[in-house]
């Protein structure tokens, strides 16, 4: 009887995740975390589920112009949402910013504690600095807007150690990969982030505005939690816990 019982149990179970319309999202590495919160929040509503798949901006538009089925991109740029509107993969007029991006200097080196670290990183006195792949990371390109302003971009080049996405890059400098890394502030609110030995937040005027924007997808269009999730994320509660994180907000319907 309680084999038959928990047979039961289970398939009145599966049946009630099967009947939940879930949305598919495709998420910036730096905004996972965020997102993750987003979700709970959202599920606690009980009407839909939400599953998140996190890589760099670049690589994840590569995956949606090759059709991969998401219903909605959180992306770490302006860019990419843009092209995918141009190439016919966005619901129309769907597209806006739903964060903007801080990014900082940052160090776990125990030599560095309490030390100035803009100033440690000018010294020339450290091992490798990381950054996310401009190629397909925002963040890496804001990086080397920095190092430009800064006349370090070609006193560093030798010692530049490129994460694959900005998740990657924040590894490399809190397990020693690297001395420095310049990441996303919002990544260093996690518990899982080791204290700092040294950080500094960079001036935003060093380079080009992180304007995070969101898109529905064709392939969300006519999925009810894609469009549920995507009002969601501009709810007065969704963009609050976003500014809480560690971004800065975008005008309403920026």
């Amino acid at each position: 009887m309680r084999f038959f019982a928990a047979m039961l149990l289970l398939v009145a179970e599966t049946t009630a995740v099967a009947d939940t319309a879930t949305v598919a999202v495709a998420v910036a590495s730096n905004f996972h975390g965020t997102a993750q919160q987003l979700g709970e929040m959202f599920r606690s509503r009980g009407d839909y589920g939400v599953s998140f798949s996190s890589a760099s901006t670049g690589k994840l538009y590569a995956q949606i112009m090759h059709g991969a089925p998401f219903d909605i991109f959180l992306a770490a740029d302006a860019e990419r949402p843009r092209l995918l509107e141009e190439n016919g993969k966005v619901v129309p007029g769907t597209r806006f910013a739903y964060a903007i991006g801080r990014l900082t200097l940052w160090s776990a080196a125990p030599a560095l504690r309490g030390k100035d670290c803009l100033a440690a990183l000018k010294s020339g006195n450290f091992n490798r600095l990381a950054i996310a792949n401009p190629r397909t990371a925002p963040y890496g390109v804001a990086a080397e807007q920095v190092l430009a302003a800064l006349n370090l971009a070609d006193k560093v080049r030798d010692r530049l150690l490129t994460g694959e996405n900005i998740s990657q890059t924040l590894q490399y400098a809190a397990t020693g990969g690297a001395t420095f890394a310049f990441v996303a502030e919002a990544q260093l609110h996690a518990d899982s982030v080791p204290a700092a030995a040294c950080s500094w937040s960079v001036d935003p005027a060093l380079h080009d505005p992180v304007e995070q924007q969101a898109v529905l997808l064709v392939h969300g269009a006519d999925n009810p939690a894609a469009r549920a999730f995507y009002q969601f994320l501009q709810t007065p509660e969704a963009r609050a816990a976003i500014k809480a994180a560690g971004y800065s907000l975008p005008a309403p319907g920026q």
